[in-house]
């Protein structure tokens, strides 16, 4: 069985930090330099101890950007908030803008368990760590990356049309959402006709891509019916 991909297998690493008693313009001038939306924060020891993103950099003083609140606001707030807004915004140390207690993940967690995370918080990096250090990065060009590679190692050799068929069906039969035993499937010189029945129209791609994803396939036609389980309506494939 092929090995789960894991954050150690796709992370930037060494990675690019800074200190929390870093400047602020100095923090910018290296993300602008590296081409990058933010910057772990390490402690002299190697461990995490914030993330300073360009989401934290939005509301600054030099730029005139800071919150501006009415009155009225201010005073249900109370003046902590204000106090700390202040700081943010115009404090020029990364330790005071960025952003504690970061999400991260340990270098063997699992590729899915890294891009759910992503996912469910709306992130774009996810610092790693072994033993409490950063030791890496995993952001989204990462994951383009890992892409790229899975893409471009060799495709298997194309099998016959008895093969192709055989790959299809269980391929099919082994999704979830597939119509189990209502589709048929015949191929010829490498070109696949599908047909049956499907019970929801997004069902149509789904099963074309995995004929197109079999190795050996030159071409694909559809001839599947959909209908409608409640009304018993039913649509032919489109032209």
């Amino acid at each position: 069985m092929e090995e789960a991909m894991e954050a150690r297998h796709v992370m930037t690493s060494p990675t690019i930090s800074v200190p929390p008693d870093a400047p602020v313009r100095s923090a910018i001038e290296t993300m602008l330099r590296a081409h990058v939306s933010g910057l772990p924060v390490v402690d002299g020891s190697g461990a995490l101890v914030g993330v300073l993103s360009e989401g934290d950099l939005l509301r600054r003083a030099e730029i005139g950007t800071e919150k501006q609140r009415p009155k009225w606001l201010d005073f249900l707030l109370g003046p902590g908030r204000g106090a700390q807004d202040y700081v943010r915004s115009h404090s020029r140390r990364v330790a005071d803008i960025m952003t504690r207690d970061p999400i991260s993940v340990d270098e063997d967690c699992s590729l899915e368990e890294v891009v759910a995370l992503m996912e469910k918080k709306g992130i774009k990096r996810v610092p790693v760590l072994r033993n409490g250090k950063l030791v890496g990065i995993v952001t989204r060009k990462d994951l383009l990356r890992a892409f790229m590679n899975a893409t471009e190692m060799s495709a298997p050799a194309p099998g016959s049309d008895e093969q192709i068929r055989a790959d299809l069906i269980a391929e099919i039969d082994s999704q979830s959402w597939a119509p189990a035993g209502s589709i048929h499937v015949t191929v010829k010189d490498g070109h696949v006709t599908l047909n049956g029945t499907i019970f929801d129209e997004r069902e149509r791609d789904a099963i074309r891509v995995c004929a197109e994803n079999r190795p050996g396939v030159r071409g694909v036609t559809d001839e599947m019916i959909w209908v409608d389980p409640s009304s018993g309506t039913f649509m032919s494939p489109p032209a």
